[in-house]
């Protein structure tokens, strides 16, 4: 990101500045609230491909057919697109007046980009720092994304925020991963890197919002949780998925019964 070249530039010029000005220059170091390098993301989802089926915590598109025979129909919720578009806007709304929601918001958002920042050797603690600071700059802590419709009713959400990444020194030059996380990227400027970051940063603020807007953030937990437990009972392959379905379908998410499931499958 640069830090060390501007620090070392305030060093250097301290001197002057005292002589010039008469003062005396105590801190020498930049700012992380880095709000002249911002990236903003934006996108359009059209409230079609918002539909979604539920089959016991399975999500589905719409268009997917989804068995009936070994499941009651309790077991299955449908999601026009316009409820879930709602949803998220609501939940959007949420955080934009409230510093509490809006703390967890943003954190949700943070989750994705410090991924990115991590996995390409960046300073994930500048970026946050800058972040939390930059939602705070009106006086009050808001949120970060904004979500909203357009004249046709599709979805649209944006999200802007200080972006001051790197891929030339640091870690980015010197370490094997971050050196293969650019290179699967294929960024070759920091900007690029930037607009990447935000992006998934975007993406997963949607993810989570419809999740809260519609089932609950927890079945998106333990559907996940439940694919960790049939790994752990031995599950491979095809079968974690077959495993994980039954227990987040019995709402029983323990290793006992992942091994149940498990001998059962292969019985």
């Amino acid at each position: 990101m640069g830090a060390n070249a501007v620090n070392t530039a305030c060093e250097r010029l301290a001197p002057r500045i005292e002589a010039i000005t008469g003062g005396r220059v105590h801190l020498r170091i930049l700012s992380n609230l880095a709000d002249h390098r911002l990236a903003r993301a934006r996108c359009t989802i059209p409230t079609k491909e918002l539909e979604f089926v539920a089959q016991d915590g399975i999500l589905r598109h719409s268009g997917e057919k989804v068995r009936n025979e070994s499941v009651g129909r309790d077991n299955i919720s449908t999601y026009s697109g316009e409820k879930v578009r709602d949803g998220i806007i609501e939940a959007w709304a949420f955080a934009a007046s409230d510093p509490y929601r809006a703390a967890t918001h943003n954190k949700g958002i943070m989750n994705g980009v410090d991924a990115v920042v991590i996995a390409t050797g960046n300073d994930w603690r500048a970026i946050e720092a800058g972040a939390h600071a930059y939602a705070a700059r009106s006086g009050k802590y808001t949120s970060l994304s904004t979500w909203g419709k357009d004249k046709d009713g599709n979805l649209v959400g944006t999200l802007e925020m200080p972006m001051a990444v790197g891929i030339v020194g640091g870690a980015t030059r010197v370490h094997p991963a971050a050196q293969a996380a650019v290179k699967l990227m294929g960024v070759k400027t920091a900007n690029e890197l930037a607009e990447i970051i935000v992006s998934v940063g975007l993406t997963q603020n949607m993810a989570a919002l419809r999740a809260l807007a519609t089932e609950g953030i927890q079945r998106g937990h333990m559907s996940l949780h439940a694919r960790q437990v049939a790994i752990a009972a031995g599950a491979s392959g095809e079968l974690i998925e077959k495993v994980a379905s039954q227990m987040v379908a019995e709402r029983i998410v323990r290793i006992d019964r992942a091994e149940e499931i498990l001998k059962e499958i292969k019985a």
